[in-house]
């Protein structure tokens, strides 16, 4: 396919409830930030929003024998995921937003979900805190497996004990279930990683509910930075990620996939911490 199109549009399928869509700034950011730069090109987004991976495949089946798009983007990678198979057979050429790369025949914006991990737990360390728990996405997805091996690691390098990893759904239910769950341990937590801002907001509630004080007995820490973070009292450490650049750099991606032309190497933006009211000393005797 050439940049001039069939659809003028680019593809975009999420896999997950409306009511989590809805409820996470996360993917409204992404979008935006893959709208504005299709708009530049006179092209659109055509987004659906499925239940599962079945339904994924048969999508891209459809817009392929209708010619409804000049490229794709293909979100959340698993292992021995077979989406970039599928749509290489389809003919529609597509780029992958994650990292690790689950096809190299597949052009891929890369993300580093490693060293931020790395960064949360040293500036948690650097408090005092030696139990620390994590409340993730789905298992299956790579980035889910990269930072939870990468907190791993760093507790063994600290020479702490284990990480507590609880799976989450990227909910607010989820945060507030988990977290609970967490602090009725017979030894909880004294710092939580959530992998994104919802869940961690929940978190921040449910502790509230069991009269456990952010942060003078417990550290939160989010992952991608949000509105939501900020109006939290206390405000919520974050890693913050410049989700809308992240888009845009997927979309210049997608872009050169639907012209046939080769697809430089990006990387999404990295990770920072930034430090606000959730996060302070362990508490003291721990």
């Amino acid at each position: 396919m050439d940049g001039s199109g069939t659809g003028g549009a680019v593809g975009l399928v999420l896999a997950r409830p409306r009511r989590l869509l809805s409820a996470e700034p996360f993917f409204m950011e992404f979008i935006a930030g893959i709208e504005e730069r299709m708009a530049e090109r006179d092209m659109s987004v055509l987004l659906h929003l499925v239940t599962g991976r079945e339904a994924e495949l048969a999508a891209y089946r459809r817009w392929a024998e209708r010619r409804l798009v000049d490229a794709v983007v293909v979100v959340n990678p698993t292992e021995g995921d077979e989406r970039p198979a599928v749509l290489r057979e389809l003919g529609l050429p597509a780029v992958v937003a994650g990292s690790p790369v689950p096809d190299p025949a597949t052009p891929t914006v890369l993300t580093d979900h490693v060293s931020p991990v790395r960064t949360a737990l040293e500036r948690l360390l650097e408090l005092g805190h030696r139990r620390v728990a994590r409340v993730s996405g789905p298992v299956e997805l790579l980035h889910t497996r990269a930072r939870t091996e990468a907190l791993a690691e760093g507790c063994r390098a600290a020479g702490i004990p284990a990480p507590v990893v609880l799976e989450g759904d990227y909910s607010h239910e989820a945060g507030a279930r988990l977290t609970a769950e967490l602090l009725k341990r017979e030894d909880p937590p004294t710092a939580v990683l959530y992998d994104n801002d919802v869940m961690a907001v929940a978190g921040l509630e449910a502790a509230r509910g069991l009269g456990v004080r952010v942060p003078g007995q417990l550290s939160l820490v989010a992952w991608d930075d949000s509105t939501l973070c900020r109006l939290a009292e206390p405000a919520l450490t974050t890693m913050s990620v410049d989700v809308y650049r992240y888009g845009v750099a997927v979309a210049e991606s997608a872009l050169e996939c639907a012209d046939g032309a080769a697809v430089a190497e990006r990387w999404s933006p990295a990770a920072r911490f930034v430090a606000r009211g959730s996060t302070g000393p362990a508490p003291a005797g721990e």
